[in-house]
């Protein structure tokens, strides 16, 4: 087999090989872009596709995926896990909404501006409509600041999104609250 590509149980699905880069996983053979580009993972960067922290982790979790580094030796879960720690110190409960949201059927895009984690896309065609809802990941203990908050729900307003505060809690599971604009007359 080859060594970029091995047939894992399912013919259907790929094993596709990944380099980690700074900003995530580089995937550059053609067939593996075309294959999770479809699925709604990566972002395609000239000839390569570019997969967040997240979705490689989410791919590796799944035995979609396996990831060398520069040096050429293969990374592990938990390897991945502490290199994105260390960009990200909320990591690890960022992976886990992903997880949560993926296993659920939707499309799951990283975020932008300073608090929000993830863009979520209904589930079915993702490519057709921008994303319904912006997410915040928070572990329960951790506090967030109400100006964050505020921030936050702002933005997605402008944006006519739905904001999602996603608190994982103790126990790791993840428990969503739909954050909206009270005025009291």
């Amino acid at each position: 087999m080859s060594k970029k590509e091995k047939s894992t149980n399912s013919s259907s699905e790929l094993k596709i090989e990944g380099l980690l880069v700074d900003k995530g996983v580089r995937i550059s053979k053609k067939q593996a872009i075309d294959e999770l580009s479809s699925r709604g993972y990566g972002v395609i960067e000239g000839k390569e596709l570019l997969l967040t922290f997240y979705e490689a982790l989410y791919l590796l979790d799944k035995q979609m995926l396996e990831i060398e580094d520069r040096k050429g030796e293969n990374l592990d879960f938990q390897t991945l896990v502490q290199h994105h720690e260390n960009v990200n110190e909320n990591a690890w409960a960022g992976y886990l909404v992903y997880r949560d949201l993926r296993s659920r059927g939707y499309v799951v895009r990283e975020g932008f501006g300073s608090k929000v984690d993830f863009r979520v896309y209904e589930r079915g065609d993702y490519s057709k409509d921008t994303a319904k809802y912006l997410v915040i990941s928070v572990q329960e203990g951790k506090p967030i600041s109400i100006q964050d908050l505020t921030n936050s729900l702002t933005e997605s307003l402008s944006l006519k999104k739905e904001l999602i505060l996603a608190v994982i809690n103790r126990r790791g599971e993840t428990v969503y609250y739909s954050v909206s604009e009270l005025t009291l007359k």
